[in-house]
């Protein structure tokens, strides 16, 4: 769940900046005409971006297991789960 909570913010990070932007330059954030579809649609493009950028980073940094992997099986009718030997 977090994975998908952090992916989605880093896709409304733009949004966000964007509305800060308008109150920095004392601009009323939601009135229609400061969200033209170029804008959100460029918003759009540098959200996904950052998604999968967060997503791919995410991945590439994650700890990861070392040793050998031993499958699930069975032992005296008892199920052992898999888990790596180091």
């Amino acid at each position: 769940m977090s994975r998908a909570l952090l992916e989605l913010v880093l896709f409304l990070a733009p949004f966000a900046a964007y509305a800060v932007y308008l109150v920095l330059r004392a601009r009323y954030p939601l009135e229609v005409e400061h969200w033209t579809g170029v804008r959100v649609s460029i918003l759009t493009v540098i959200g996904l971006a950052a998604a999968v950028i967060g997503l791919v980073a995410l991945n590439l940094l994650a700890p990861r297991g070392q040793g050998v992997y031993v499958p699930a099986h069975i032992e005296n009718g008892v199920l052992v789960p898999g888990r790596f030997i180091e």
